[in-house]
């Protein structure tokens, strides 16, 4: 299961003006392509939708629950209403949204339109950019309150913020759809964009691991 994150520049965001510490928002807008080139298309959400209530995370961190909320699907949006947790992380979180520092909604969803990959990989470019930048069918995870232009950089997974020691790691498992997608494509000797993406992800990913590596040596060595 990969999930994936997207953050509307305009998606809507009210916190209630009251002590009851209600929320609602507009978590996923249809028909408007995002900064990843993808579009969500109207009735995406219908079957990935459950009736109860989903938590209400901040920085999509499992640990940080800071409410609840239920969604409901529309006709060009994805609709979410909840009420923070009565907790100091709710309270906070309450407060960073109506300053402003806080005040982005950024939804998790797992694709379910996708066949399986390789016959992804087998398609022409024109057929497999039409299936990937269109988003017709997906599961709802959960939707998150972020920091202020912390959406995650267009074309990756989402990264969570990591301490020094933390980056110097990477995670382990099943390669991505598009690792998958991209080493296809140079095996089949393939120029392809996605193939581009992912190695410049990883250029960027070494980047950051030496740069945790190289603070920490400096931090030891103080």
């Amino acid at each position: 299961m990969e999930i994936e994150f997207r953050v509307f520049d305009s998606a809507e965001f009210r916190v209630g003006e009251d002590d009851d510490g209600t929320f609602e928002g507009i978590a996923c807008q249809y028909g408007k392509k995002d900064s990843y080139g993808t579009t969500f298309h109207p009735g995406v959400f219908r079957r990935g939708i459950d009736r109860g209530a989903y938590a209400y995370l901040f920085m999509h961190s499992p640990f940080d629950p800071i409410g609840t909320f239920r969604a409901e699907e529309r006709d060009n949006h994805l609709h979410i209403g909840g009420r923070y947790d009565d907790t100091a992380r709710g309270r906070d979180a309450r407060v960073m949204a109506r300053s402003g520092s806080a005040r982005e909604l950024s939804v998790g969803f797992v694709r379910t339109d996708l066949p399986d990959w390789k016959k992804l990989a087998e398609m022409s470019d024109e057929d497999r950019d039409d299936t990937l930048n269109n988003i017709r069918s997906a599961r709802l995870v959960e939707v998150s309150q972020i920091t202020a232009r912390m959406a995650a950089v267009p074309g990756s997974k989402l990264k969570t913020v990591r301490s020094a020691l933390g980056a110097l790691y990477t995670e382990a498992g099943e390669p991505t759809l598009a690792e998958r997608l991209a080493a296809y494509d140079r095996e089949h000797g393939r120029d392809s964009e996605i193939a581009y993406r992912v190695e410049e992800d990883r250029k960027m990913r070494e980047r950051r691991r030496r740069a945790a590596l190289l603070r920490l040596t400096t931090v030891g060595g103080a």
